[in-house]
């Protein structure tokens, strides 16, 4: 694995398989946005299990062998849009279940193991699907996507070319 930089930004991720992806690109375009709204392109959508920032290129191969844990899959359900402070267009769980929170906290402790940052704040998950996305309306029904997951990954994201998976973690 070599990103031919000096440093990546980098996070970890549920990464939506395709039939997912587009349940969530159903989701984003249900919305009827704002002018000035920034909506996710479909290929970007997934949700942020940590966001890590930058990390020295030459050792991600090591940090990506570390950060395999074992988890059981599980169903997470979509069920509500929201329109957060800043303008940020949310999708999130009615309900965070136990597999995510017990994913989420198992990539903390490894995390915290090798001293790279962690979000002190309180995990709220979420796809982001607007940025600027003030005044924008989000669709009446509820979303009810249900999104199976079985992996999760570890993301680069690329200086004016969005996100590149480096490595995908298969659930056990």
């Amino acid at each position: 694995m070599n990103t031919g930089v000096e440093t990546a930004r980098i996070f970890l991720a549920l990464w939506p398989d395709t039939l997912s992806r587009a349940g969530l690109a159903r989701c984003r375009d249900a919305w009827r946005w704002n002018d000035g709204a920034k909506v996710v392109p479909t290929g970007q959508l997934h949700l942020t299990l940590h966001f890590i920032g930058s990390f020295p290129g030459d050792r991600l191969p090591q940090l990506a062998q570390s950060l395999q844990v074992a988890f059981d899959p599980f169903d997470l359900a979509l069920e509500r849009h929201e329109l957060w402070p800043r303008g940020i267009a949310v999708l999130r769980p009615g309900e965070v279940p136990a597999g995510l929170r017990s994913l989420h906290a198992a990539l903390d402790d490894i995390l915290r193991a090798q001293d790279l940052p962690v979000e002190a704040r309180e995990y709220r998950p979420h796809v982001t699907l607007a940025r600027r996305a003030e005044g924008s309306v989000p669709p009446v029904q509820a979303p009810g996507l249900r999104w199976r997951i079985d992996a999760c990954v570890l993301v680069e994201s690329v200086p004016g070319a969005g996100y590149r998976v480096l490595r995908d973690y298969t659930a056990s």
